[in-house]
């Protein structure tokens, strides 16, 4: 059912209206004393779901006993992110999830039900998996906060994804993005009928009478200065309130532009993108925007590493973004990858397809690195220069050189598509 719902293009939720709602909702679950909160990480930082945890911490105090950030594969967050993104909760509360050994198997998804939704591309099972923490926690309530945009594994980001695959294992993480990727993601973004979604929801069918849940969803939209906004709050138990977040996202996070751009400007901030793993967003966002021949050009500068995880970041240097055949070639004849099927959906989701140019500008991977994976280095300094984030407007730009561009602040906030 729907707890709470409010949202349009032109709102802006304000931090006292947030703060009532939650406390109006929370009146209804008076009778629960032991409450795990599962927000975002601070790749998510932008969310929302920060400050509104911390608001859940405030009203709940002492029945809130974990906060298991949804890492999925991305690092732990380290002591100084913690406090940056949720404010006065304490830290002591914060646990990490250990995506490849703390886990907990409810089930399993047959093989044939997965053969059903993918056309029969695809044959394995798969596992319904979560954080142990989820099932032997002890806790009456768990508590899902995040934001819903548009997603290159899942269509739409946030819902059951905050759960079975931000606290899911390993195995359920490779095989839901491996499904994604066989779809096509240029199929899958923006949707929320596609076979990774109805996946997730058999397995919430699944878990229903083992996971006492509720989801926070927020819909966060920039405003015409690019100041971020929380343009929407849905608070519910079911797919209705994640339904309705969708489309509100799909009214304020999607830009349809009425031709192919030769040059589009992402600019990924460095506090919260250290990796070619969550920088590509940069690539997933804009490639449906992107001309035949045209450049893609992402200013990185606190991009260091490919993976977030180790292992990820091997396979991602030995295989790098090729083409899709290229890659599901290798995954059919090298068991470290097909035992990495998240990393081979990375490869294909980053991948330009020979149809674009992607040039990263970064200094804490040499050009050597960068182009070894399949891209173009670019010099950081000469084009944060040359196209300086702090100048330029969100969406189409013309320089003093008369060079038109389109720039882009932040590609985690949207679709832009042709």
């Amino acid at each position: 059912m729907i707890y709470y719902s409010i949202g349009s293009s032109d709102k802006e939720l304000k931090k006292e209206e947030i703060r009532d709602a939650l406390r109006k909702t929370m009146g209804y679950f008076s009778s629960k004393s032991r409450i795990l909160i599962i927000p975002p990480d601070a790749t998510r930082a932008h969310s929302g779901a920060g400050m509104i945890t911390e608001m859940l911490w405030t009203l709940l105090g002492d029945k809130v006993k974990d906060v298991l950030p949804a890492l999925g594969t991305h690092m732990p967050m380290d002591k100084n992110e913690i406090p940056k993104m949720f404010g006065a909760t304490p830290a002591s509360l914060f646990r990490d999830h250990k995506w490849r050994t703390d886990i907990a198997e409810l089930g399993r998804i047959p093989s044939s039900f997965i053969s059903e939704v993918t056309g029969g591309r695809l044959t394995y099972d798969f596992p319904v998996q979560v954080n142990r923490l989820l099932i032997s926690g002890g806790h009456d309530l768990l508590i899902s906060v995040g934001q819903v945009v548009p997603h290159e594994v899942t269509g739409m980001a946030n819902y059951n994804k905050n759960i079975f695959v931000g606290c899911g294992g390993s195995e359920a993480i490779n095989k839901s993005h491996f499904i994604g990727a066989v779809h096509g993601i240029e199929n899958i973004l923006g949707t929320i009928e596609n076979p990774v979604r109805q996946v997730l929801n058999r397995a919430s069918e699944v878990a229903s009478s083992k996971l006492p849940l509720i989801y926070i969803l927020t819909v966060v939209a920039p405003d015409p200065q690019g100041v971020l906004k929380i343009k929407g709050l849905y608070i519910g138990d079911d797919i209705e309130c994640f339904k309705q977040a969708s489309a509100l996202s799909k009214k304020v996070n999607f830009t349809t532009i009425g031709r192919r751009l030769k040059k589009i400007v992402v600019y990924l901030d460095p506090e919260e993108y250290k990796s070619t793993w969550l920088g590509n967003k940069s690539v997933y966002r804009t490639r449906m925007a992107i001309a035949d021949k045209g450049e893609l050009i992402v200013l990185a500068p606190g991009v260091r590493t490919f993976g977030e995880d180790p292992e990820i970041d091997r396979l991602i240097r030995k295989y790098g973004y090729r083409t899709t055949p290229e890659v599901l070639s290798f995954v059919a004849e090298n068991d470290d990858l097909r035992d990495n099927l998240s990393a081979a959906a990375h490869l294909i989701h980053g991948s330009p397809e020979n149809r674009f140019k992607v040039i990263y500008a970064t200094e804490c991977l040499t050009a050597e690195e960068i182009e070894s994976v399949g891209y173009n280095h670019g010099n950081l300094r000469e084009l944060m220069n040359k196209y300086d984030p702090s100048k330029l407007k969100t969406g189409f730009n013309k320089l003093p050189n008369g060079e038109e561009i389109f720039f882009i602040s932040n590609p985690a906030t949207g679709l832009w598509k042709a």
